[in-house]
């Protein structure tokens, strides 16, 4: 009986009651968003909400319940796991921001909003392309972790140059960390720059090498996708 809800909960490889129940969830997710898109609540979404805390408690019951056909594991050790999985993680942040909804356990609106927006990510699990590039970026651990290593160095690095070079402009440290973080990206909304000639010259250098360094995990993420294509080929 576990092996049959497994192979419906976990399986999309064509078995007709895998893809009813995977379109099933896709259109509760779906519907789940509703609330979301308005700042007012009325009974609908209420009624929505409900619905949606059932079905995703047993959804969620039913994949732990099979952990260890998910996880290939015998005993209680793949039970013991699952629960701390990334996408099981996902999948009790979006169910406890429900139940907050439901049954109105937090004043603060905003938190409570925020919270549900794990329900969106909820649906990555059931896309292939999704799960292909979570395949990629497995693959590609350790030279993200490097590339990534590296951004943290240069964010702090450029941070410490520039507060220092010009106390007058970054109040506090934070405010060099934000700086330094949206000039590696690229993104440079203009709220917050040097204006001594020292500070410029940091900035120059500091644009230089964060176009390098943003540009590295593109390339190792591109080069792994030809690749997966390739053996899939």
């Amino acid at each position: 009986m576990r092996e049959k809800i497994y192979n419906v909960v976990h399986i999309y490889n064509g078995n007709p009651l895998s893809t009813i129940y995977k379109y099933f969830m896709i259109v509760m997710i779906a519907i789940s968003l509703l609330p979301l898109t308005t700042k007012t609540s009325n009974y609908l979404f209420e009624i929505i909400d409900i619905v949606c805390l059932v079905v995703f408690c047993i959804d969620y019951i039913l994949r732990w319940l099979t952990a260890d056909y998910k996880l290939k594991a015998k005993g209680v050790i793949p039970f013991i796991k699952m629960p701390f999985r990334l996408i099981s993680l996902v999948d009790l942040l979006s169910i406890l921001a429900l139940v907050i909804s439901v049954f109105d356990l937090f004043e603060d609106y905003g938190f409570t909003k925020a919270l549900m927006v794990f329900r969106i990510v909820r649906i990555l699990r059931y896309s292939e392309n999704i799960r292909r590039i979570t395949d990629i970026l497995k693959k590609s651990k350790k030279p993200l972790t490097a590339v990534g290593s590296l951004a943290i160095g240069y964010i702090v690095i450029s941070a410490i140059i520039v507060f220092n070079v010009e106390p007058e402009t970054y109040n506090t440290f934070f405010d060099a960390i934000y700086w330094a973080t949206v000039s590696l990206t690229t993104v440079g909304y203009g709220d917050i720059y040097p204006v001594s000639i020292a500070g410029r010259i940091v900035a120059m250098l500091s644009s230089f090498f964060g176009i390098a360094i943003v540009a590295l995990p593109a390339g190792i993420v591109t080069a792994e996708y030809i690749n997966s294509i390739k053996n899939k080929e």
